[in-house]
């Protein structure tokens, strides 16, 4: 059942991070209020919120707290409790349902549900021991990455194995939970694309991004991808295939490999706005936060539209002195910090979008600028 949600009423939050809070900022524009779970003070969320919860997630008593004090509820990340979860949807309106999460926070439940959707992954092999990872490796070979079922996020929980004799670096990864091992790829970019539907099962995708890494964590997005139509039609349609496939509503995040010969791979999907869709706050006529919070709610969706191909820079701990320091150089730039207390090294402390007409001299200058050197 889709319930219509009108501004004025109180949309729940789980999780107070900076995705809550730029979820929290696009439903307040609209007239919402806002109540956050958040088992921190002082939260980037629970800074603009207009009830804070302070508890761990799957406090069954802060739950129905929320649950009380909410017409409609969602969350900003996918590793919360599954069980708690569940039991919210029996006494609150929770429209993304359990089911997305349990499926999309186990690596092994993902890539099976990719696969039913009928999009093409990484040859795989599921371990539960490390034993069992000997045995089967052979099955795809070498190099291969092993990661942990669950959990694991910028670059951790996984390992790269390039032989046999890198086999025993994967060993630690079991004590956390069962693995998967997944073949190397010989991709030549890494993009995302946003798929947002609604319970009327509306879908649209925001433009395909380019996914730039460094030391495991998004450095930079580049928007559009600089990939063919071809190859950005093939992304849309897998990632929208599989949004059906999973009854989505609200956001999923498709990561994928574009390959030698523009074809794709299906690397993971997150449930929730993702940070390579922040550069839509600016550059589209709709952002990925506002659409999230028109999905949940129940109203028509908004087909994106790019204003201007637009780069969206991380702004981590180590960079946001030299940023702030820099602000009044660069009139252009459009900068989001979250509110975060303490700046630590490779802490998402924010983000930078630039909207250009001019996409390499942009990279060009952010190079030269050195706000984001190592």
């Amino acid at each position: 059942m889709t319930k219509m949600i009108y501004p004025g009423q109180t949309i729940g939050i789980i999780g107070g991070g900076q995705l809550g809070r730029m979820m929290a900022v696009a439903a307040k524009e609209a007239g919402y209020k806002i109540a956050v779970l958040e088992p921190t003070m002082d939260s980037p969320c629970g800074q603009v919120a207009d009830i804070c919860i302070v508890a761990p997630y799957d406090d069954e008593a802060a739950l129905e707290e929320l649950s009380e004090v909410s017409d409609v509820i969602t969350y900003e990340f996918e590793n919360i409790d599954y069980e708690g979860l569940k039991r919210l949807t029996e006494i609150a309106y929770v429209p993304q349902g359990a089911e997305l999460v349990r499926i999309t926070q186990n690596r092994v439940t993902e890539k099976a549900a990719i696969v039913e959707a009928g999009c093409p992954v990484a040859p795989y092999v599921v371990a539960d021991t490390y034993e069992q990872l000997c045995e089967s490796i052979n099955q795809i070979g070498f190099p291969c990455i092993v990661k942990t079922a669950r959990g694991g996020y910028d670059g951790k929980g996984q390992q790269l194995l390039k032989g046999s004799e890198d086999l025993p670096l994967a060993k630690s990864l079991f004590e956390h939970s069962q693995c998967i091992a997944e073949g190397f790829v010989p991709f030549t970019k890494e993009i995302s694309v946003i798929v947002q539907r609604n319970g009327q099962g509306e879908t649209y995708c925001l433009p395909v991004g380019e996914n730039i890494h460094v030391n495991h964590i998004l450095h930079e997005t580049i928007v559009p991808a600089r990939i063919s139509n071809d190859t950005a039609a093939l992304a849309e349609e897998a990632a929208m295939k599989i949004a059906d496939h999973l009854k989505l509503v609200g956001t999923l995040a498709v990561e994928l490999f574009v390959l030698e010969d523009g074809n794709i791979v299906i690397n993971e999907c997150a449930p929730r706005p993702h940070n390579s869709g922040h550069y839509s706050m600016e550059a589209c006529n709709i952002s990925q936060f506002t659409q999230h919070i028109r999905a949940v709610c129940g109203w028509p969706l908004r087909k994106p539209r790019l204003w201007a191909p637009s780069i969206m820079v991380n702004v981590l701990g180590q960079h946001v002195v030299a940023l702030t320091n820099s602000i009044s150089k660069y009139p252009d730039w459009s900068v989001h910090l979250y509110g975060k207390a303490e700046a630590k090294v490779n802490r998402k402390m924010g983000h930078v979008t630039i909207m250009t007409d001019d996409l390499d001299l942009t990279l060009q200058q952010i190079e030269d600028s050195g706000i984001w050197s190592e």
